[in-house]
């Protein structure tokens, strides 16, 4: 391989793709904050953060990466894209696809990185098959064997490994748990979700009830905070020794929900129902709640007053109702020297303080 930017001491182009969700975003604005950096941003939507330069392409066709990466020449690609599909089938031929669309368009470019997203449904199994069969114990590590199902998360690997060998650069895999982060628009965006339902239910005088399982209510786990993310992707990226790994990607705390749930509570001064009985799923208790956040966006003059783009009640719901426990161990990453932590509680709240700042909830 070529002398590296970094040895070279030349300026360092970082391509993000996803760039407007949660963990692109994330890349793109702790990126910006550091000098020696250009910064590209490949997304749907465009994203406008200090310097970075938007590029919109349809990643799930060669023709239109092609043209769209003609003139880049990026030296760190972070991969954060993912278009769900209706079965886990269509979901390896589209997501791995789109990686594979990628990193063929950058043939040319000077790739010395690639880091890729994925996440614990690499140890639990993607939502079709979703902690069926035999999981590995808790907390999860890097080197278990994969689970003898389909999953776009090994399809991705696959792929990433495969285009490493052709073109000669450098990989790592970031196996992060439910990311709690800034972005709108998300399909997996739990600490929005969360948001959305605590204020709905706040209008209505209704209290703020725990969707989830009597697992996930009283057992440990644990999360990923999208600027932890951004930061542990960009550590792997820049740091040679770190290269050709997978790595798990959480806070480093674990938690409780029955302990969490009355301190989002508190935050948006609704009564707090925890688990009782039964699961109570959001996509039942938010049954028409649309025109409800539609009054509230008016009311405070909200960015988006489309409830379908604010919370995805079926993700959360996944996440909360699943009857086993799922937590990740961050040893690899420690040895290899990546210090990073949060404290859920505070990823959560700080996330709240933004979306009010930014006018997102009232």
């Amino acid at each position: 391989m070529a002398e590296t930017a970094e040895h070279a001491g030349l300026r360092k182009s970082a391509l993000v793709v996803g760039a407007s969700g949660i963990a692109g975003s994330a890349i793109v604005e702790r990126i910006t904050k550091q000098d020696g950096w250009d910064i590209a941003g490949l997304s749907r939507t465009p994203t406008a953060h200090g310097n970075s330069r938007h590029i919109r392409a349809d990643l799930s066709s060669p023709d239109s990466l092609t043209q769209a990466l003609a003139d880049e020449r990026p030296t760190h690609v972070f991969f954060t894209a993912w278009s769900r599909q209706a079965t886990e089938k269509e979901n390896i031929a589209v997501n791995a696809g789109m990686l594979r669309n990628v990193l063929a368009a950058l043939a040319h470019a000077p790739v010395e990185h690639v880091a890729l997203m994925t996440g614990l449904k690499h140890y639990i199994g993607p939502f079709e098959a979703y902690g069926l069969g035999q999981m590995p114990d808790t907390p999860f590590v890097e080197d278990e064997p994969r689970l003898p199902v389909d999953n776009f998360y090994y399809a991705q690997e696959d792929e990433l490994v495969a285009a490493a060998e052709r073109q000669g650069f450098r990989w790592s895999v970031h196996r992060a748990h439910t990311v709690v982060g800034h972005a709108v628009g998300n399909a997996m965006n739990m600490g929005l979700t969360l948001a959305a339902q605590a204020t709905i239910c706040r209008k209505l005088g209704r209290p703020f009830v725990f969707p989830g399982s009597e697992t996930q209510w009283n057992g440990l786990t644990d999360m990923t905070d999208g600027s932890l993310l951004a930061e542990h992707m960009i550590w792997a990226a820049t740091t040679p020794a770190a290269a050709n790994e997978a790595y798990n990607i959480v806070n480093g705390d674990v938690f409780r929900w029955r302990r969490m749930w009355p301190k989002l509570a508190s935050y948006f001064r609704v009564e707090p129902e925890g688990f009782n009985g039964d699961p109570r799923p959001l996509v039942e208790q938010m049954r028409g709640a649309d025109k409800i956040w539609a009054t509230i966006a008016d009311e405070h003059s909200l960015q988006e007053r489309d409830l379908r783009r604010v919370a995805s009640w079926w993700h959360t719901d996944a996440d909360l109702g699943r009857n086993f426990e799922a937590l990740a161990d961050m040893s690899k990453s420690r040895l290899a020297g990546f210090t990073g932590y949060r404290r859920t509680e505070d990823s959560f709240l700080g996330l709240f303080d933004r979306y009010r700042s930014d006018g997102v909830i009232p």
